[in-house]
């Protein structure tokens, strides 16, 4: 075999591989996500809330890829997410103490934030908070992908 011929095989190889490691990656979690709770389950928890925010798609570091839309309701228990989040692995939910839009502002704030739980669904969510957090003591809820270090959405609830 030529050299230019192992080259260009080694080359679109390549292009196959990381494209679909990338496609991998994006659609594994949807494969291995739960079934999200149903409307009326959200609706019954929701209906306990002491705050509620809305997930919108035009934040500034929200994009394409990376975006959150819905009714967001918090209470002592649990805050729960009558919407939609773009699929993404490793995400996490956070109460913050302020209201933010950026990846930046999101690790600068950090240190201040409180972890509440993993958010394992995309439509819809209910996620319980931990005895230990009141979220009264805070403003905000962030959706944030651990792995990759992307915000996703926030919302201000206070």
């Amino acid at each position: 075999m030529k050299a230019r011929t192992i080259v260009i095989l080694l080359i679109t190889h390549g292009i196959v591989g990381i494209a679909g490691f990338a496609i991998g990656i994006f659609v594994l979690p949807i494969l291995v996500a739960p079934p999200a709770p149903t409307q009326s389950a959200v609706e019954e928890i929701s209906a306990q809330a002491s705050y509620t925010a809305e997930f919108r798609r035009d934040l500034q570091d929200s994009d394409a890829l990376h975006w959150g839309e819905g009714q967001v309701s918090v209470s002592s228990t649990s805050i729960t997410l009558m919407g939609e989040l773009a699929p993404g692995p490793d995400y996490k939910l956070y109460l913050s103490p302020k209201y933010l839009e950026t990846e930046a502002e999101f690790n600068r704030l950090k240190p201040d934030m409180v972890r509440v739980g993993d958010v394992r669904t995309f439509d819809n969510f209910i996620i319980e908070v931990p005895s230990h957090i009141n979220p009264s003591d805070f403003t905000s809820v962030i959706v944030w992908c651990e792995s990759f270090g992307q915000f996703i959405t926030s919302a201000k609830y206070k």
